[in-house]
């Protein structure tokens, strides 16, 4: 049985100081390479999708008659919109298939909010003076970046197992400055958690309680089919929960199949109510002349018949290689009360948090041993983590004898930064 650091007397800390910083030495003397910052699929995964790709097409018309070789159809044809409605739980009437990235449909909806409005009135975000949008942390870069870039102010809200602190999002959205959320409700990016069946009940009705009549739910489904243990996450139906409220014109789903197939060379789907989806149909049409008709049909015609096989493919190449990390953390850290973590079912991403706040030491001394991590406070607008705590670990990218050694340096330096603090502590 360990015993928790913080109880071990100083000259047995010491002693393991010098122990741990002679282990470090060596690893920085071997020139490693190693890299667990973004949650890039590997080249194994990446190969499963060349069958896609390569395959003919003996007839460019789709179901509902398009000639995918031409212009016309912004909002995909009916194969995509299937495909994208099986992925999110929608229906393909309520479902478009446009680009191939999530996050420019999320940028398009946010400007369209903010410069237009998306309900065909009065009702725009830049009516306020300084509208907010709440993100949830540690959450997804990108988000924030998003807001940064249309001058929307963000108020972070922490998230635990469950999700979000349904009761402190009540309270915020009485401002009627708030005018939306973020949500990356299975899976999230990084925590791995996915929201339970009361969490996304409480964010349907979320904008009947807001202040905000054009209060937005951004749903950022990026993971709804990345399970990689068997049964996955169930997650319930926002769209449903928002029907029985009366919210539908109030959220807006996206998915796409840049981690099923290839990154920037796929699917975008977005998911709404016809109003929404009609609204940024005219938004669309002021900058482009359609999507790739054709990639879409390859996709199509292959994942309608074989998502499910497909998608057990990525979870044979990611479940051991999450259950290697959690291996290392559990047999390095766990018993020394260092750090916690989560053990999500799917995903691409564990979420680790020191128990003091080291994360910003942990992640520089893992560099010099030639482990690069996802900067500190980079899950956290502004890239700051108030509490100096939170480390996000990608694991899917590196081959499995890069992922032992990258999880021997970072348990390592863990240890080593926290063992040196509880001396400075001490002194």
């Amino acid at each position: 049985m360990k015993i928790p650091i913080q109880e071990l007397p100083t000259n047995q800390l010491n002693a393991l100081v010098s122990e741990w910083s002679d282990a470090l030495q060596k690893k920085q003397g071997q020139n490693l390479k190693l890299d667990l910052s973004r949650g890039k699929p590997s080249h194994a995964q990446l190969e499963l999708s060349h069958k896609i790709s390569n395959q003919p097409i003996e007839n460019y018309f789709s179901s509902d008659g398009t000639d995918t070789r031409n212009y016309g159809n912004l909002t995909g044809i009916a194969e995509a919109r299937a495909l994208g409605a099986k992925i999110l739980g929608t229906s393909p009437e309520t479902t478009y298939a446009i680009g191939n990235s999530s996050l420019s449909l999320m940028h398009l909806t946010a400007d369209t909010a903010l410069q237009h409005g998306l309900w065909n009135d009065s009702r725009k975000w830049a009516n306020s003076t300084a509208p907010k949008m709440i993100t949830l942390v540690p959450g997804y870069d990108r988000h924030f970046t998003v807001c940064d870039s249309l001058g929307i102010e963000m108020v972070n809200v922490k998230i635990d197992a469950q999700g979000p602190d349904i009761t402190k999002l009540e309270s915020l959205v009485e401002d009627p400055s708030v005018k939306g959320i973020w949500c990356v409700p299975k899976y999230s990016n990084p925590t791995g958690i996915t929201y339970s069946d009361k969490q996304v009940t409480e964010l349907a009705n979320l904008p009947n309680k807001a202040a905000a009549e054009d209060f937005l739910i951004f749903w950022d489904n990026a993971y709804a089919i990345h399970d990689i243990q068997f049964p996955g996450d169930e997650l319930a139906s926002i769209a449903e929960a928002a029907e029985l409220v009366g919210t539908q014109d109030h959220v807006v789903q996206f998915a796409s199949t840049s981690k099923v197939t290839f990154a920037s060379g796929g699917i975008a789907f977005i998911s709404s109510s016809q109003l929404i989806l009609e609204t940024l149909e005219k938004q669309i049409s002021t900058f482009s002349i359609g999507s790739d008709k054709v990639n879409q049909l390859r996709h199509a015609q292959y994942l309608l018949e074989n998502l499910d096989d497909h998608m057990n493919a990525h979870a044979e190449l990611l479940a051991p290689k999450f259950s290697l990390v959690l291996k290392y953390l559990e047999d390095d850290l766990g018993g020394l009360e260092i750090a916690n973590w989560t053990e999500p079912r799917g995903g691409y991403f564990i979420s680790l948090d020191t128990m003091m706040p080291v994360a910003d030491q942990v992640i520089e001394l893992a560099k010099t041993a030639g482990l690069v991590l996802t900067p500190a406070g980079a899950t956290y607008p502004a890239g700051t983590d108030e509490e100096n705590t939170n480390i996000r670990i990608a694991p899917s990218f590196a081959e499995e004898d890069e992922l032992k050694t990258a999880m021997e340096v970072l348990t390592l330096c863990a240890r080593l930064i926290t063992a040196r603090e509880i001396i400075n502590h001490r002194q």
